[in-house]
């Protein structure tokens, strides 16, 4: 057992093929196969139920890949403070939900100063981002703050306030009316999706029918167009707003103010990379916002 396979135990895991696999590593299939029939040899266990459909951990399986991202993400520390000299160095992989209005700041920022990182940068929904974090999938990411990111495992660095608001193709009195159309979301476990509903319930209203959009520029498109609704950040909408395209609708502040923070594993000694990467996040929070990045 190596770090080497360890890295395709969880790239198998990841994408379920060994087709998949060898393709992203350019390796041929049969040495994926017959690593992860080394390794399972090794550990003694099956990893992996195989079928035509491809393959999927088995219960032993679940309960090793989460040690195998772990012992992953420890080697990787271990190289960059050996490489570091005093200076990050290697591979910082971070995500974001859909709408971080500072995120251009932050990621120009840092690539400005620490040219030598590897920078890699992923989308979800808070849920999804932050089981990830907690399985060593990601160094971190920006999320929407709610008591489903409270996590005794997870340091959370708030970086700006924001507020949303429903948006529309037309101006209305009554929100009721409105409601009767499609509510355009990201998938379960997006914490502005979350809000909204928690807003319904409050006010014993209900939305029609929801459907589920991959991308914010999909979504507004799509109320532009007149499909649906949307709740969504005031910053990244407003100049829609300005120019007519859309109404924006506001909502009580219990359930249009949210805080975006960023999260990270509560290890004993942080990555030096990650570490440079929330010293930027602290200096650059409060720095205004150019236009340009409204747009």
């Amino acid at each position: 057992m190596n770090d080497r396979d360890l890295r395709i135990f969880t790239k198998v895991a990841e994408l379920g093929s060994i087709s998949h696999v060898a393709k992203e590593l350019n390796y041929v299939q049969s040495n994926i196969s017959s690593r992860i029939q080394k390794l399972e040899e090794d550990l003694n266990v099956t990893l992996f139920f195989r079928s035509k459909q491809g393959m999927q951990l088995t219960p032993e399986g679940k309960v090793l890949v989460d040690i195998a991202y772990k012992i992953i993400e420890l080697s990787d520390k271990m190289m960059q403070v050996a490489k570091s000299g005093g200076m990050p160095v290697g591979k910082l992989e971070i995500a974001s939900v859909e709408t971080v209005i500072k995120l251009p700041l932050i990621l120009s920022k840092f690539n400005k100063s620490y040219a030598g990182v590897d920078l890699r940068l992923a989308t979800g929904v808070t849920t999804e981002l932050r089981d990830k974090v907690l399985n060593y999938q990601l160094d971190g990411a920006f999320v929407t703050k709610s008591r489903l990111t409270s996590h005794p495992e997870l340091q959370e660095l708030d970086v700006f306030e924001e507020k949303l608001v429903l948006i529309a193709d037309e101006k209305v009195e009554d929100l009721s009316e409105l409601l009767e159309r499609p509510l355009l979301s990201f998938s379960d476990g997006c914490g502005y999706r979350a809000k909204f509903h928690e807003w319904l319930k409050a006010s014993g209203l209900e939305a029609t029918k929801n459907m589920e959009l991959g991308t914010l520029e999909t979504t507004l498109g799509s109320v532009i167009s007149g499909l649906g609704i949307a709740f969504v950040p005031y910053s990244a909408v407003a100049h829609y707003e300005k120019r007519g395209l859309i109404y924006c609708h506001e909502l009580p502040s219990a359930y249009s103010e949210i805080t975006t923070t960023f999260i990270y594993r509560k290890d004993e000694e942080i990555s030096p990379v990650l570490r440079a990467f929330v010293e930027v996040i602290k200096e650059t929070k409060d720095d205004a916002i150019s236009p340009f990045y409204r747009f």
